[in-house]
């Protein structure tokens, strides 16, 4: 008999600066209870809304601004596996489906890493080349995966 695994159901942003197209550094921040572990602002999706206005709820949370308008959403869930160490912390969940999407800085936003709830200590932009050699070992296969599908369609 196959066990059934469930998918916490997330939403995930790639942030460039409002010196995009020009600049397509890209945002990653590092984890406030993880040292040197850098991520992209992600979080779950609540029961009845939409993975937009998820999108713009945990940017508000995680970085203290929603300005930014949405370039491109990759076009497909993306799903990974917590490693064993998350996932107990996480039951019933065995990982995270995603929706990502490619968002600009508005021109004038202000980040903001003192939330009510920080969950990162800082933050930089990074070329797209370099943004894999900060995360997290088992979020590499997927942060991969998407920025390849954003510079296949001229994004990055």
């Amino acid at each position: 008999m196959t066990e059934k695994k469930f998918y916490r159901p997330n939403v995930a942003a790639i942030i460039v600066s409002h010196e995009y197209p020009e600049i397509k550094d890209i945002f990653i921040a590092e984890r406030s209870d993880l040292e040197g572990v850098w991520q992209f602002p992600q979080g779950g999706i609540d029961e009845g809304e939409s993975s937009e206005e998820a999108l713009f709820r945990e940017l508000g949370e995680e970085i203290g601004t929603k300005k930014v308008e949405i370039i491109a959403e990759y076009p497909d869930w993306i799903a990974y596996d917590f490693p064993s160490h998350v996932a107990a912390k996480m039951a019933p969940y065995a990982g995270q489906k995603q929706r990502y999407y490619l968002v600009r800085l508005k021109k004038g936003a202000k980040i903001d890493l003192d939330t009510k709830h920080p969950e990162f200590k800082a933050y930089r932009f990074v070329s797209s080349d370099d943004v894999l050699s900060h995360v997290a070992h088992f979020k590499k296969p997927v942060y991969e995966r998407v920025i390849s599908h954003f510079r296949t369609k001229g994004y990055l």
